[in-house]
């Protein structure tokens, strides 16, 4: 494997052990030419896979078109996405960024704003971001210590712990905000009578509900947004990552019933909006069809059968191809022993290999990936 040379980058990543270079559907080429199993997707990004006709297409012919023209004009483009969006949400607005942070940081000061309040009751190991307000949400000391003091009035409820929910309402709460799948925070699903207990809360405060679906929407648990499986419509939900396969998108969507709290000037973003980025975003949002939704959660199923035969596996969870198992070792060994073998998975936290593949994949790919990490594991 050729290093990479990073002396011109501040060290805020790893260094890292190899230069991706092309990328062809569920396959990555590093820089000597070697080819891998994508089984990270550029963190949940490339849902489509890599080099997806579809977003390519109508990101090379936007490019033809326009590249920026401000917030202070409409795009075709944006207008569309928004409306495919409010569609698949149910009735609701969008407000276009640049990245996942930036779409909570969009949603803290939405909730404010609408509310008053500026309490927010977050999750003990979830994560929202890397900037101050989403850092302040994150239930992640490690990642927190070094940059206090940050937001006043966040409190940590445990997840799945009813009795840790309630002890963490106060009347100064004006936003719950949880991640349906606690993807950076161990692989967590939320169980739904936790997740209605927070409805429960949210509607006794008159705070607003927050979904962050940045890793677990668009297609990712199985269903277009990962609330569908839970049954609670929440009144804000954040997106990124998967929703232009690539390109940098964030997205808050606000609900029809939670509308009306931004005016003209309380928030905005120089490149919010992109008409490229949402171009290829619109071609994402049409090719989540049923059909791709139930291959989803078909290889998730599969995947997970798979995993948890495998020796030094304790446990396996997850939703759709957001797939987490628990390890009796360190997770980082196992992944680099994957990525030498040709295969590119991830963490999450400590103990935890952490497997999110390209929606399109198929079932030779999970079983190839099953097949190099049981030699790993073994």
């Amino acid at each position: 494997m050729s290093m990479v040379t990073e002396s011109a980058l501040l060290p805020v990543y790893p260094p890292a052990p190899l230069t991706f270079v092309e990328g062809d559907g569920v396959w990555l080429t590093d820089s000597d030419g070697r080819r891998y199993l994508d089984f990270a997707a550029g963190i949940a990004v490339v849902g489509l896979g890599h080099r997806h006709p579809a977003p390519l297409a109508a990101a090379q012919a936007q490019l033809d078109r326009l590249w920026h023209a401000s917030n202070l004009y409409a795009t075709e483009p944006a207008s569309a996405l928004a409306a495919r969006l409010s569609d698949r949400f149910g009735g609701g607005r969008a407000f276009f960024c640049n990245s996942g942070a930036e779409a909570n940081e969009a949603a803290l000061k939405y909730a404010r704003k609408a509310t008053g309040r500026p309490g927010v009751i977050a999750l003990e190991g979830g994560f929202h971001g890397r900037t101050a307000g989403a850092l302040s949400v994150t239930g992640q000391p490690a990642k927190r210590d070094a940059f206090e003091p940050l937001l006043a009035g966040v409190r940590f409820a445990e997840p799945n712990d009813v009795v840790s929910l309630g002890s963490a309402a106060g009347r100064d709460v004006g936003l719950v905000l949880l991640e349906p799948v606690l993807g950076e925070g161990g692989v967590i699903p939320l169980e739904p009578e936790f997740v209605s207990a927070a409805a429960e809360v949210a509607s006794a405060l008159g705070a607003l509900l927050a979904f962050d679906e940045v890793q677990t929407g668009v297609g990712r648990t199985g269903t277009f947004f990962a609330f569908e499986r839970l049954g609670i419509r929440p009144d804000l939900v954040t997106l990124a990552k998967g929703l232009a396969n690539g390109l940098p998108i964030g997205c808050l969507l606000v609900s029809d019933e939670a509308a009306g709290a931004f005016e003209p000037g309380d928030h905005g973003s120089t490149f919010g909006g992109n008409p490229v980025v949402c171009a290829a975003a619109g071609a994402v949002c049409d090719a989540i069809d049923e059909p791709l939704l139930e291959s989803v959660r078909a290889n998730g199923a599969r995947l997970a059968d798979g995993l948890s035969g495998l020796p030094g596996v304790l446990e396996v969870r997850g939703a759709g191809l957001l797939v987490g198992a628990e390890l009796s070792g360190p997770a980082q060994p196992v992944v680099d022993a994957a990525l030498a073998a040709g295969l590119v998975c991830l963490t999450s936290g400590a103990n935890v290999l952490r497997l999110a593949p390209p929606l399109v994949v198929e079932p030779s790919h999970v079983d190839q990936a099953l097949g190099i990490l049981a030699e790993v594991l073994g």
